[in-house]
Parts: structure tokens; C-alpha cells; sequence
């Protein structure tokens, strides 16, 4: 297989099996994120046990059962991936869900617990999710701060404004991979580049042990947050604690948004 097709298989083909009930996607761990490596797909059993029919005397029959109790089937696993996931509920009361995968019930807390703590009133722009990139995405209040999101855009975990000072607070959760480092705060400045608000860059973590392997690459300039710990946050630099630095510092005033 060439290098970097493994995704385009998995966007342009499977994840049309299994939005049809023909394969279910990581049996064996649900909780594993659609874009992991060591994602498997299995044949979902009825599909399988038509496929084996096939060229037999069971064949006509079997696939006239199939057929039959196929819509059954799909919603039997759609309700089963809607009890799976993760309910988040957000400042303005308003409740979304999240897939049982990788980060997200650390995002879940970053919403919940963070938010409330150190950007109280803050307005919830973009949450992210392995199986629905932009889930939450407010592009006409992102627009008004002069910040266009690409298709393409590898968005933070989480964005929220806090309006009361005008910062944009872009956060990464972490578990395994994606921390603020120096090119991701980097990548976020560009991104964010045309924002009328300052920006602030955050990297969660569930654990200090969690966050341990990663301290040698946390970026200066940013701060940190850990759920266990989730009164407290962690400034790397002595300078400023929890706000935007001259760098990322608009240009032009911002227009506000009304809440």
C-alpha cells in the first residue's frame, strides 16, 4: 500500500460499509479513535453469514432475509454508537454529544470543568471530533473575528471567546499526541492569524503522569491544565499568566458578539 492511502481507503470506501451496517468499526474497542492506526473493521455477522451463502441453494433465501431485516439491523447499531456517546453540556445549556473516542471525554471535561473556571461567559466557538471534525462549529461568530476556518484547517480541540477580554482561547486535550509545542502554536497563530481577538493556547491533559512525557516540548507562552487537578493551570513562562502575548496580539479591534 502506498504511503498516506490508508485514510483515503478509510474515507473514500469503508466508512461507507459502515454507514450501511456492513461493518462495524473497532468491535473490540469502540472507544478507539476513528483515526487510530490500530483501527480494525469487522463484518458485521448477518452480512457475513449472507456472503458465505452465496453460490448455495440457501442463497435466495438467505438474502431475501437480509434484505428484510437489514433496516434492523443498521438501527440496532445506530443506537447502539448513540448510547456510546459521550453527552456534553454547554454554559448556554445547550447539550451536544460526543463519540466514545480518544480525547474526547477529556474535551468533555475541558467544556465542563475548564470553561466555567478560567473563561467564565465565555462562548463556545468549535469543538472538534474524530468522527465529525467541525461537530460545533460557529462560522458566522468566527467570521465576525476575522477568522475564515479552510476545510482543510487542523483546528484546535476546542475554541472558545471570552468576550469580556476579547481573547480567543485555543485548546488542545491530550492523551496521546497533539500537545502546544513550539509548531503547533506556530501552525495556530498562522491559522488564527487574522483574529481581531488575542489569543491564548492551552494544552489539557487527564494526568500530570499523562502530561510528563510531553514537558519537553510544551511551547513558552502557553499554558497548561490538568482535570485531575482542574482549579489550577500550569504557566509556561513567568512573565504573563493566562493571556495573549504581544505576537498574537490583534491588530484592529474586534467586533464583539452578542451573547
Amino acid at each position: 500500500m502506498k504511503t498516506n492511502t490508508r485514510e483515503t481507503i478509510r474515507d473514500e470506501a469503508v466508512k461507507y460499509f459502515v454507514d450501511a451496517g456492513l461493518v462495524i468499526r473497532n468491535p473490540d474497542d469502540p472507544s478507539r479513535p476513528t483515526n487510530s492506526g490500530k483501527t480494525v473493521y469487522q463484518v458485521e455477522a448477518s452480512a457475513l453469514r449472507l456472503c458465505q451463502s452465496f453460490g448455495s441453494r440457501e442463497w435466495p433465501t438467505m438474502l431475501a432475509a437480509y434484505l428484510g431485516s437489514r433496516e434492523h439491523t443498521r438501527h440496532e447499531l445506530h443506537r447502539q454508537r448513540s448510547i456510546a456517546r459521550i453527552p456534553v453540556t454547554l454554559s448556554s445549556g445547550e447539550s451536544i454529544t460526543l463519540s466514545p473516542c480518544g480525547q474526547n471525554p477529556l474535551i468533555k471535561q475541558v467544556i465542563e470543568e475548564f470553561c466555567p473556571r478560567f473563561t467564565p461567559g465565555a462562548i463556545l466557538l468549535y469543538v472538534g471530533d474524530a468522527e465529525n471534525k467541525f461537530l460545533h462549529l460557529h462560522t458566522e461568530s468566527l467570521s465576525q473575528l476575522g477568522v475564515t476556518v479552510a476545510a482543510a484547517a487542523k483546528m484546535p480541540d476546542v475554541v472558545v471567546y471570552d468576550s469580556r477580554r476579547n481573547w480567543l482561547v485555543l485548546i488542545e486535550a491530550v492523551t496521546s499526541a497533539g500537545p502546544v509545542d513550539g509548531k503547533r502554536r506556530k501552525e495556530l497563530k498562522e491559522l488564527f492569524a487574522g483574529s481581531t481577538a488575542g489569543l491564548v493556547f492551552v494544552t489539557a491533559f487527564s494526568s500530570r503522569d499523562t502530561m510528563r512525557s510531553f514537558l519537553p516540548h510544551l511551547s513558552w507562552e502557553t499554558e497548561v491544565w490538568i482535570s485531575e487537578a482542574p482549579d489550577h493551570l500550569i504557566h509556561f513562562n513567568g512573565e504573563r499568566f493566562l493571556g495573549p502575548y504581544p505576537d498574537v496580539m490583534p491588530s484592529r479591534p474586534s467586533s464583539i458578539i452578542p451573547k
